[in-house]
């Protein structure tokens, strides 16, 4: 594969010719005029090393954002049309991929980037942050090793066909994972569950084989430059090492340890009863929770007077994205490009189409400018209202960016687990009462209990913490930072479930199984789930902030729909992506530093009611 990159050219000033010509010799009675002494040699004028980097960023990001565009367009067809046994999509992302792989790893863009940095006490803080950006991204194809990044892609390309081509099959029928995550919220049958779920635990010795040489593949890369392990690589975007972001996640467990506690006890009694046992369990069968990963309990409460589902069937699919799309612009926030309608792959396939898509909502910044879309499959449901409104803020969040003070290259979130924090922060908002009053989904006379309401909102969030920094995180960093053996692989998953989750399968899962690949993140977003538990943090600190000090409203009852001041704090957060630190950011916003106070808080009026009725119950964590 031949490099590509741009040979670029920086201006260097010339040093002067200062030498002056000595006179010649005298001759014999020709009066001479006497030349003073040699001037020293003048010294050269300093390197201006700030023009360097303005050229050399200039170069770079143009070849930069065509080559991302190009390859944003092919993983967006290989995501949006997946036909079973044809690598066309595949090979073609493979080639995009590479190109831009070459690019940003290309020694000779490495060698100028690490020459300007040794001198990046002459360059301004936005140079400096977009070329310690650049190196950043290089390590995760330095072309050092051309031959290794070259088969990481074409390896992730392959699973990823495998992801989301698989055909997941139920009572003899072929479903989607729509299907199952619908039955598992509603089935009341324990034998059904448990085959749901293991239906859904099918495809996990299909990845088996791909993961482990992923590992071995993108561990190598970064090693290339000097990181330890991927796991570490990733850290290092948060200015964290590997041991300083598992500290901070197992804080984060630590914390929220005693309210999970308490929902741990009652659900565990709660679903005994639910499903007839004789004998409530020490610990939680996978298979009783509404998740297929136990990582969100929210609809094992059903709170009366809100009936959300009845209430969005009758609107339709098309009308949770209209509604959050006029939700932003109701702070403020503009109306979406119409190419967001045009390209986005928004609702389920039809039935009998000949080609699958990945099942999995997101959000593409796909030229970091103006072209954005998501890929969803809305049906009108709760889940789906909540993720139209998470998604939209990430739309949201990357079209704010998208101005002239901040570079291309800094289009990011101010860290990863901003961009999440702030969808989700939408979703928790568009969910309380007196904003759903307000769009007419419930009566303002609706007598709701607010207890059962609170309940339903912690059996929805607080499981995610212990699932995504406990569980997620602990086995990518033992996969990835420990070598964890290859034949460890599930063992190691269920005993993290039980410790973190309390949780455990219905049956035996031996290593014929690889349940963890059945998280598409381990496959295609690797090695940094606990963005999402931060981002729940950061959630729950921003919420706070926008109720107590901007709306003055309970925490737990808000309504931010047409407040142009919270639009204003949102863009605030927003508007220069990562061009400044986020501790920064979150401090000056909030007034406190990344925490769980705020989660705690919110949840703190529940420990009564929950204790109240675990009272002479047994607990097992």
């Amino acid at each position: 594969m031949k490099t590509h990159y741009s040979k670029f050219r920086f201006a260097r000033p010339w040093p002067l010719l200062a030498a002056l010509l000595a006179g010649c010799a005298p001759t014999a009675n020709v009066p001479v005029a006497t030349s003073p002494p040699a001037a020293a040699a003048a010294a050269p004028a300093p390197p201006d090393y700030r023009a360097q980097a303005d050229a050399f960023l200039a170069s770079y990001t143009a070849d930069y954002v065509r080559l991302y565009t190009q390859s944003s367009e092919a993983e967006w067809t290989s995501n949006t049309h997946i036909v079973p046994g044809d690598t066309t999509n595949a090979g073609r992302t493979a080639r995009a991929n590479e190109r831009m792989a070459a690019f940003a790893g290309s020694s000779a863009n490495i060698q100028k980037i690490r020459e300007l940095l040794a001198q990046k006490d002459q360059l301004t803080p936005l140079q400096t942050k977009q070329l310690e950006t650049a190196l950043y991204n290089a390590a995760n194809s330095p072309q050092t090793v051309a031959d290794l990044v070259k088969r990481r892609i074409k390896a992730e390309a392959a699973q990823t066909e495998k992801l989301y081509g698989f055909d997941y099959k139920y009572a003899g029928k072929r479903v989607t994972t729509n299907d199952i995550d619908g039955l598992l919220r509603t089935e009341t049958n324990p034998r059904k569950r448990q085959q749901l779920w293991e239906a859904s635990k099918e495809i996990g010795p299909t990845l088996k084989p791909g993961l482990l040489n992923l590992r071995d593949l993108r561990n190598q890369t970064v090693q290339a430059l000097g990181y330890p392990d991927f796991f570490s690589y990733q850290a290092s975007d948060y200015g964290l090492t590997r041991e300083e972001m598992m500290t901070l996640v197992r804080q984060l467990n630590t914390e929220l340890r005693p309210l999970y506690r308490e929902l741990h006890t009652y659900a565990r009694y709660e679903l005994a009863k639910k499903y007839h046992a004789q004998q409530v369990p020490d610990y939680l069968p996978a298979s009783w929770l509404p998740n297929r990963w136990g990582q969100d309990w929210g609809s094992l409460v059903t709170v009366k007077g809100i009936n959300l589902d009845a209430a969005l069937a009758k609107k339709g699919p098309a009308w949770p994205v209209k509604q959050a799309e006029r939700f932003y612009q109701s702070l403020g926030f503009p109306a979406l490009p119409a190419s967001f309608y045009e390209k986005s792959s928004l609702y389920p396939l039809p039935a009998g189409a000949s080609y699958k898509k990945n099942n999995h909502a997101s959000a593409w910044h796909m030229d970091l400018g103006q072209d954005v879309r998501s890929l969803m499959s809305v049906e009108p449901n709760t889940e789906w209202y909540e993720t139209t409104h998470h998604e939209l803020g990430h739309i949201y969040y990357y079209l704010t960016y998208t101005n002239p003070d901040v570079p291309p290259l800094l289009r990011q979130g101010a860290n990863r687990a901003y961009h999440e924090a702030l969808g989700s922060m939408m979703g928790l908002a568009a969910q309380q009462k007196p904003f759903l009053v307000g769009l007419g989904l419930i009566d303002a006379q609706t007598k709701t209990d607010q207890t059962q309401q609170l309940l339903k909102e912690a059996l929805q969030y607080v499981p995610f913490i212990p699932f995504a920094s406990g569980v997620m995180s602990e086995w990518e960093n033992a996969f990835y930072a420990e070598n964890l053996p290859a034949d460890q692989l599930n063992a190691k998953w269920w005993a993290l479930c039980k410790q973190y989750q309390g949780m455990v399968p219905p049956t035996a899962r031996g290593e014929n199984y690889l349940d963890p690949a059945t998280k598409t993140h381990i496959n295609d977003d690797p090695a940094q789930y606990y963005d999402y538990a931060l981002s729940y943090i950061i959630l729950f600190q921003l919420h706070d902030h926008i109720a107590r000090n901007i709306l003055h409203q309970d925490p737990h009852a808000t309504n931010y729909y047409g407040s142009q001041e919270v639009g204003q704090f949102l863009q605030g957060i927003m508007r220069p992506g990562s061009s400044r630190d986020w501790r920064t950011v979150l401090k000056e916003k909030t007034g406190e530093d990344l925490s769980a106070r705020a989660m705690v808080a919110y949840f703190e009026p529940l420990m009564g009611y929950l204790k109240a009725q675990n009272k002479g119950r047994k607990y097992t964590m």
